[in-house]
């Protein structure tokens, strides 16, 4: 029997096309999660435009970032649990689709209230999206090439924060606010036809075959998954939301857009690294981006008055923190198997909980003490994380085979 016959009879996959990973597919997933991030946090960045435009101060446009949080850390989990069984490319399409009209709304809203309305349905879309993404990338390639995958999938989200928002905050100064909202809208409905057109569907699980809740949470290796998680970007918040205070005593706070940058092209690297190593080495690469991210807080509690250490550091950090989001989702759908999708509605409360949690706990160091003791308590976190990575050898982050 020749080769190609064995293969159509045995229906098996050529090696050559066990390698190849459906970048049409898994890029689709990237440009939805550059818009979700993108939505997330491009109020920060307008903040003044909307504000006047709104007639609301500063502070309460500020809570569109805030309402959007929490409609993702309200809707992740029941969301999940309530969609287990629909099947996967019609529940990202309304997913996506839910930011098309929220968008929309926000851009031609007068008011705050719909616009603060919108934000939260916003979140609730993020919070269902970001459950299914990791999930959905791995779905789409053999085992062996799950975590190049998801690295790809998760790409718009260093991309949204390097050059997303920078870009989106020029365009509003430009062309006022609205505009950039509208765009990213349009946007949303080209990648609508995208995924239709380019990215395969799945089934859910069977009726009366979902998983509990409370099983995936038990199950060896989630729990140290999700706490080194939330420690981590815990420790990430503290120190991103509270950037421009900490640069005044250095003197570069009016450079802050130079910090992002060189914060977001570190991030893009790190992300690159990311990919290509951590189908081989998951458990080496979340100690070395701890690692690094624990020396760069070092470095600023230790030098953090000298311009040049701080650049350094930031790279440093932007370095470690730009494949943290896919280490963890990779981790996360490795040890979670067939209850992927519920596991990633964890990490996406978790994450959004370190989220809200970094701008109180930064906020309480703030006005507490000053923004000296910021590396220090990052620092702290940070060994925390070691620690439980360290010990969770056998399950959670298990050493390369």
């Amino acid at each position: 029997m020749n080769r190609s016959a064995c293969l159509q009879e045995c229906n098996q996959v050529p090696v050559s096309n066990q390698d190849r990973l459906p970048l049409p597919a898994l890029l689709a997933l990237a440009m939805a999660a550059f818009i979700t991030i993108l939505t997330e946090a491009l109020p920060a960045g307008l903040l003044p435009l909307m504000a006047q435009s709104l007639t609301v101060s500063e502070a309460l446009v500020g809570q569109l970032v805030t309402i959007y949080a929490i409609g993702s850390l309200l809707a992740a989990i029941p969301l999940t649990a309530v969609t287990q069984s629909w099947r996967r490319r019609p529940l990202l399409l309304i997913a996506i689709s839910g930011f098309a009209v929220v968008n929309a709304v926000t851009a031609v809203s007068d008011s705050y209230t719909i616009t603060l309305v919108a934000r939260f349905f916003a979140g609730v879309f993020a919070g269902l999206l970001w459950a299914l993404v990791a999930g959905y990338a791995g779905r789409m390639v053999p085992e062996h090439l799950k975590g190049r995958a998801i690295a790809i999938a998760m790409a718009g989200t260093p991309i949204a924060l390097s050059l997303g928002i920078p870009a989106g905050t020029f365009l509003g100064a430009a062309w006022g606010w609205r505009v950039t909202f509208g765009l990213m809208s349009i946007l949303t409905v080209i990648l609508v036809v995208w995924v239709t057109a380019k990215v395969p569907d799945f089934p859910g699980q069977a009726r009366g075959k979902g998983v509990a809740l409370r099983t995936v949470f038990t199950l060896p290796g989630i729990r140290p998954i999700l706490f080194v998680t939330l420690v981590y970007v815990l420790a990430h918040n503290i120190l991103y939301t509270y950037i421009a205070p900490f640069l005044v005593p250095v003197g570069i706070a009016d450079r802050i857009d130079l910090v992002l940058l060189v914060f977001g092209v570190a991030a893009l690297l790190g992300i690159w690294i990311v990919g290509v190593l951590i189908d081989r080495r998951l458990r080496e690469l979340v100690l070395i981006s701890t690692t690094l991210f624990a020396l760069a807080a070092l470095a600023l509690g230790l030098v953090g008055n000298v311009p040049a250490a701080v650049y350094a550091s930031v790279a440093v950090w932007g370095l470690a923190f730009g494949g943290s989001a896919t280490l963890f989702q990779t981790a996360l759908a490795k040890t979670a198997g067939e209850a992927t999708d519920v596991a990633q509605s964890m990490m996406v409360t978790v994450w959004n909980i370190a989220i809200a949690g970094g701008g109180i706990v930064g906020g309480i160091l703030l006005e507490t003490f000053s923004v000296s003791v910021f590396p220090w308590s990052v620092l702290a976190l940070l060994v925390a994380a070691l620690v439980v990575t360290g010990v969770a050898r056998s399950h959670g982050f298990p050493s390369s085979r």
